[in-house]
């Protein structure tokens, strides 16, 4: 009997303006171009409650963070057991899922305004679905990373501020930290040209599929 495919889960992460979205695509096709099945993903999803929190995100409805990091877990759950497609039906069957964002943005984000064990624990159903092969950091200096949003977007979202920015970075860095016996995580330099980072996202990625 031929061995089924062996699918996987790989997740980019960073501040806003980090290039994470520009390296998740120069990923997928990379992996196409190897005839890898792939599919490229993000979260907040387009479902409906995807949907409300883009809008909260946005500030055209505001609400509580502790609404909005409870819908970031609920449309995370959602975002992994669609029936039809769902990353870990995707996975199970030999796909190669590639998210921009997954619960570590959670974690980051969220626990500005709360306890960060209270973030995880919310999104532990969610971990316990579907844990990443591995988490892909692009860290970027904040200062960098506001200006690209500034010459790029007509309006920011709430948390696109540098001093929400700068806190985000190192809430980042002390879940890596807490969570460093659990979970494989690779920090990549997103200082360096998009080139050199695209090669340093393949060489941690080649060494999980």
């Amino acid at each position: 009997m031929e061995k089924a495919k062996k699918g996987g889960f790989l997740v980019f992460e960073g501040i806003d303006g980090a290039g994470k979205t520009t390296q998740a695509e120069l990923l997928c096709k990379r992996l196409a171009s190897r005839g890898t099945p792939v599919f490229a993903t993000c979260e907040p999803t387009d479902g409906p409650v995807g949907r409300l929190i883009r809008r909260m995100l946005s500030g055209t409805l505001p609400a509580d963070q502790r609404t909005i990091a409870s819908l970031f877990a609920a449309d995370r759950t959602e975002h992994l057991t669609d029936p039809e497609t769902g990353i870990r039906r995707m996975v199970d069957t030999g796909i190669i899922v590639v998210c921009d964002r997954y619960y570590f943005s959670s974690y980051a984000y969220h626990s500005q305004y709360m306890d960060m064990e209270w973030v995880i624990q919310a999104n532990r159903l969610n971990a316990d679905i579907l844990k990443p092969d591995i988490t892909l950091f692009i860290d970027v200096d904040p200062q960098i990373c506001i200006k690209r949003l500034q010459t790029t977007r007509t309006h920011l979202e709430i948390y696109e501020k540098i001093d929400i920015m700068t806190q985000v970075r190192a809430n980042y860095l002390a879940a890596f930290n807490r969570l460093a016996h659990q979970e494989r995580v690779a920090v990549i330099d997103g200082n360096d040209s998009v080139e050199n980072i695209a090669k340093a996202v393949w060489a941690q990625v080649r060494l999980v599929i």
